[in-house]
């Protein structure tokens, strides 16, 4: 008996051995995609002019005053004498109808735009990410209710939910960013939770079990890392698109509202006069599209970058 035990030991050994091996070898593979992809952004040109874009839009947010001789906050920031005036050599952007400066103007009103952004994408991911990571590795009863109660928010429309519920509530950036989310959050559950289905059955996954790791343990070292990348590709480009949406909802007047300083705002105030003065509506614009056009560049870059079909 003791002679059958003793055979029988090494083989258990080998066991344990090769299943470890199998366990470790996936994570050692994440490590590896995530080192290659970050090589590639940097010989990337794409994403290195998109996070330049979006290294200047966070400084113009963070401290907007080192780029302006004053504030539009302030009570003799607007005169109406400079009423549309156009251009300058002392006023790059002139003025809009109410005679304040649109340059200083444009440069604040990136302030909210990033906070809608950064705030909506944030709230997003951390609640999308973890009802559907909760969804996909749990399952049953759990995954079938997360699922419907996504189904009721995903069946409303983004910009026309925000209408609806932007209506009875004060427009600032912060009331836009949590409605932005509370309408968002569902695309990253379903991304979040397909991720999780594919990957916690791999053999990496069970091996993890075979050896004793906790539900914790497997989840954060092993289904987290391989399922994170999609998430983290469609939070870089929704960023612009929250950016764009908090712009529509202030052009149509239930957004970010005055005092307040929204690129929206300033489009939607200079539609009626863009033969008169197309300057008014031009810069406003051309920060939008430019804002919008970077965090859509970084994003498509990390997607070029994280996705292994590519390479």
């Amino acid at each position: 008996m003791t002679d059958t035990q003793t055979a029988g030991a090494p083989a258990a050994g080998a066991t344990v051995d090769k299943g470890g091996k199998n366990a470790d070898k996936k994570p050692e593979r994440v490590a590896s995609l995530w080192s290659d992809a970050v090589h590639d952004l940097r010989r990337n040109p794409v994403f290195l002019i998109g996070a330049f874009l979006v290294f200047c839009l966070l400084v113009l947010a963070v401290v907007p005053q080192w780029f302006t001789s004053g504030s539009p906050y302030e009570a003799t920031a607007c005169t109406l004498q400079d009423s549309l005036k156009r251009p300058s050599a002392e006023h790059w952007f002139g003025f809009d109808i109410q005679g304040c400066d649109i340059y200083t103007r444009t440069i604040w009103a990136t302030r909210n735009s990033v906070i809608v952004g950064i705030l909506t994408t944030t709230v997003v991911l951390l609640v999308g990410g973890a009802l559907g990571l909760m969804a996909g590795w749990l399952g049953g009863f759990w995954d079938s209710i997360l699922s419907r109660v996504t189904e009721i928010f995903f069946a409303i429309p983004l910009l026309l939910g925000g209408m609806l519920i932007m209506s009875g509530l004060e427009g600032n950036a912060w009331t836009v960013s949590l409605v932005m989310a509370t309408l968002g959050w569902p695309q990253i559950f379903r991304i979040m939770r397909s991720s999780v289905l594919q990957n916690k059955n791999n053999d990496y996954v069970m091996a993890a079990r075979a050896l004793g790791a906790g539900t914790l343990r497997i989840t954060m070292r092993h289904i987290l890392p391989n399922a994170i990348a999609p998430v983290i590709v469609v939070g870089a480009i929704s960023l612009g698109v929250y950016i764009g949406a908090e712009a529509a909802l202030s052009y149509l007047g239930i957004g970010v509202q005055p005092p307040e300083i929204s690129w929206g705002l300033m489009v939607s105030d200079a539609k009626d006069r863009f033969l008169q003065a197309p300057h008014v509506l031009l810069f406003p614009a051309a920060a939008l599209s430019i804002t919008v056009l970077a965090f859509i560049m970084v994003g498509d870059a990390v997607r070029d970058a994280l996705d292994p079909k590519l390479r």
